[in-house]
């Protein structure tokens, strides 16, 4: 609206308007002004104590607290840093609006929804021409302190983004799984003969290291797979990866290619895997293809044979990387 619009609020029915002492002590104002500023210092220094406890506390240290008890230092100060510097710029900016902020009290007209132009033009030269009221021009305590503050907490996303963990650059263009490689249940450990398998059944499988207690996280989440046994004249694949079954079974990557989440659902009478995350949906007949949900490529699957004992052994690692289709998936 335009200042045509507003007139001094004048109603003989309302009490007189009460001025701060701000609007007219210079050495108020100035006292508000620091006690805006050290409101915002103070959300300063709480998202310093969230990034210092995020970086340098352990998560394994306890402290105690009165009337909480025994709590985790690293949790209890990351809440803490995280809830002053998000409280104080709040009560800074309440603080600073209350006592410097302009007071006036006016009546808005009536008018239609939509302004003329000439009334939307007058609206923008009374704006830049009223841009310093707030006083932020010329209280540059309050702008310094504020800009700390919200430059402080906006670094909070950010060093959150460390719990997603590096780039996996080529990692997952390389896995355990290599020709010859035995494929053993998880958990167990236990090789797998095509007998162990009836028709309809699915088995979660690792490859076989010599020392599994070793076996690192990082390397399950790549190597994990699904092992489905289904009726060989089920099956509606193109000659290649037909070659990499063997008597009806099939095996897939269990990361989904949509965000890697494990894909552990299978539906026996559909032939359908399901993620649970976001319920992409994979038709087993067809080479894993995605028939429902936000993924956008097929499962990896892995080419399996039997070796001369009679186990399922790997044929071949996989010829394209698993997980999720974003990380440098060609195919």
């Amino acid at each position: 609206m335009s200042n045509k619009e507003l007139e001094p609020l004048s109603d003989p029915g309302l009490p007189a308007h009460a001025h701060r002492k701000a609007d007219h002590d210079e050495a108020a104002a100035k006292r508000a002004e620091r006690q805006v500023a050290i409101l915002f210092m103070l959300s300063a220094l709480g998202t310093v104590l969230f990034i210092y406890s995020y970086i340098w506390i352990a998560q394994d240290i306890y402290v105690y607290v009165p009337i909480i008890g025994t709590s985790n230092a690293h949790q209890l100060f990351l809440g803490l840093g995280l809830t002053f510097s998000l409280f104080f710029i709040g009560a800074g900016a309440v603080h600073w609006a209350k006592t410097l902020m302009p007071d006036e009290e006016v009546i808005a007209q009536r008018h239609e929804m939509r302004s003329s132009d000439e009334d939307r033009a007058d609206l923008i030269a009374s704006v830049k021409e009223n841009a310093g009221a707030a006083g932020l021009g010329r209280r540059t305590l309050i702008k310094r302190t504020l800009g700390l503050s919200l430059g402080l907490v906006g670094l909070s996303p950010i060093l959150l983004l460390r719990d997603l963990g590096p780039l996996p650059s080529d990692d997952l263009t390389k896995t355990t799984w290599a020709e010859g490689v035995h494929l053993v249940t998880d958990p167990g450990n236990r090789r797998l003969r095509p007998e162990d398998l009836e028709v309809g059944a699915v088995a979660h499988i690792l490859p076989e290291i010599e020392n599994p207690a070793e076996r690192s996280l990082n390397d399950v989440a790549k190597d994990a797979v699904l092992l489905i046994r289904m009726r060989p004249e089920d099956f509606r694949l193109d000659a290649e990866k037909l070659s990499w079954t063997y008597q009806g079974i099939i095996a897939f990557s269990k990361i989904c290619s949509h965000m890697g989440c494990a894909v552990a659902l299978y539906e026996q009478q559909t032939k359908h895997l399901l993620c649970p995350c976001h319920q992409s949906t994979f038709d087993v007949p067809t080479g894993a293809k995605v028939i429902f949900g936000p993924s956008a490529r097929p499962l990896p699957q892995l080419a399996i044979k039997v070796s001369e004992e009679g186990y399922l052994v790997a044929a071949a690692p996989f010829n394209q990387p698993v997980g999720p289709s974003f990380w440098e998936r060609k195919k």
